[in-house]
Protein backbone atom coordinates (compact mmCIF):
# COMPACT_ATOMS: atom_id res chain seq x y z
CA UNK A 1 0.00 0.00 0.00
CA UNK A 2 1.39 3.41 -0.86
CA UNK A 3 -0.87 5.69 0.60
CA UNK A 4 0.86 8.55 3.45
CA UNK A 5 -1.60 10.15 5.09
CA UNK A 6 -0.99 14.13 6.00
CA UNK A 7 -0.73 16.03 9.08
CA UNK A 8 -1.94 14.31 12.02
CA UNK A 9 -4.03 11.32 10.04
CA UNK A 10 -3.53 7.65 10.67
CA UNK A 11 -4.78 4.71 8.27
CA UNK A 12 -6.34 2.13 9.74
CA UNK A 13 -7.12 -1.06 8.52
CA UNK A 14 -10.82 -1.97 10.61
CA UNK A 15 -11.63 -5.06 12.23
CA UNK A 16 -14.22 -7.07 11.15
CA UNK A 17 -17.90 -6.85 12.67
CA UNK A 18 -19.67 -9.46 14.88
CA UNK A 19 -21.21 -11.89 12.96
CA UNK A 20 -22.81 -13.88 16.11
CA UNK A 21 -23.26 -12.96 19.71
CA UNK A 22 -22.18 -14.28 22.61
CA UNK A 23 -24.83 -16.35 23.37
CA UNK A 24 -24.47 -17.70 19.39
CA UNK A 25 -27.17 -16.11 17.73
CA UNK A 26 -26.35 -14.37 14.21
CA UNK A 27 -26.50 -10.60 13.76
CA UNK A 28 -28.13 -9.62 10.34
CA UNK A 29 -25.93 -7.23 8.38
CA UNK A 30 -28.55 -4.62 9.18
CA UNK A 31 -27.77 -4.83 13.11
CA UNK A 32 -24.12 -5.05 13.15
CA UNK A 33 -22.16 -2.40 14.75
CA UNK A 34 -19.69 -0.16 12.75
CA UNK A 35 -15.75 -2.08 14.42
CA UNK A 36 -14.28 0.64 17.00
CA UNK A 37 -10.88 -0.83 16.85
CA UNK A 38 -8.10 -1.69 14.08
CA UNK A 39 -4.75 -1.99 12.95
CA UNK A 40 -2.43 1.39 12.06
CA UNK A 41 -1.27 0.87 8.33
CA UNK A 42 0.45 4.15 8.22
CA UNK A 43 1.37 7.26 10.25
CA UNK A 44 1.16 11.05 9.02
CA UNK A 45 4.11 13.38 10.51
CA UNK A 46 2.02 15.14 12.76
CA UNK A 47 0.68 18.52 12.87
CA UNK A 48 2.38 21.95 12.95
CA UNK A 49 2.08 23.78 16.64
CA UNK A 50 -0.06 27.46 16.14
CA UNK A 51 1.93 28.41 19.26
CA UNK A 52 5.44 27.88 17.96
CA UNK A 53 5.17 26.26 14.13
CA UNK A 54 7.01 23.17 15.52
CA UNK A 55 5.74 19.31 14.30
CA UNK A 56 3.89 17.62 17.06
CA UNK A 57 4.34 13.77 16.56
CA UNK A 58 1.37 11.29 16.48
CA UNK A 59 0.93 9.03 19.47
CA UNK A 60 0.92 6.06 17.66
CA UNK A 61 3.18 4.30 15.24
CA UNK A 62 2.15 1.37 12.40
CA UNK A 63 1.51 -1.63 13.84
CA UNK A 64 -0.55 -1.11 17.11
CA UNK A 65 -3.93 -1.46 17.70
CA UNK A 66 -5.83 1.26 18.30
CA UNK A 67 -9.50 2.14 19.42
CA UNK A 68 -11.29 4.95 17.82
CA UNK A 69 -14.61 6.89 17.81
CA UNK A 70 -17.56 4.90 16.69
CA UNK A 71 -18.28 7.74 14.15
CA UNK A 72 -14.30 9.30 13.23
CA UNK A 73 -12.96 9.40 10.00
CA UNK A 74 -13.87 8.58 6.28
CA UNK A 75 -14.03 5.22 5.02
CA UNK A 76 -11.95 4.47 1.96
CA UNK A 77 -10.84 1.04 -0.18
CA UNK A 78 -7.47 0.57 -1.70
CA UNK A 79 -6.95 -2.49 -3.22
CA UNK A 80 -9.89 -4.27 -2.50
CA UNK A 81 -9.29 -3.36 0.80
CA UNK A 82 -10.92 -1.16 3.31
CA UNK A 83 -9.79 1.43 5.52
CA UNK A 84 -10.35 3.97 7.51
CA UNK A 85 -8.65 7.15 7.91
CA UNK A 86 -8.82 8.94 10.93
CA UNK A 87 -7.41 12.10 12.33
CA UNK A 88 -5.34 11.66 15.65
CA UNK A 89 -7.51 13.43 17.49
CA UNK A 90 -10.04 10.35 17.24
CA UNK A 91 -8.54 8.06 18.45
CA UNK A 92 -9.41 6.86 22.06
CA UNK A 93 -6.90 4.73 22.99
CA UNK A 94 -3.89 2.45 22.41
CA UNK A 95 -4.53 -1.26 22.82
CA UNK A 96 -1.30 -2.86 24.49
CA UNK A 97 0.75 -5.81 23.43
CA UNK A 98 0.83 -8.48 25.83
Amino acid sequence: MKLQPLEDRIVVRTGEPEETTVSGLVIPDTAKEKPQQGEVLAVGPGRRSDQTGEIIPVDVAVGDTVVYSKYGGTEIAVDGEDLLILSSRDVLAKIAKK
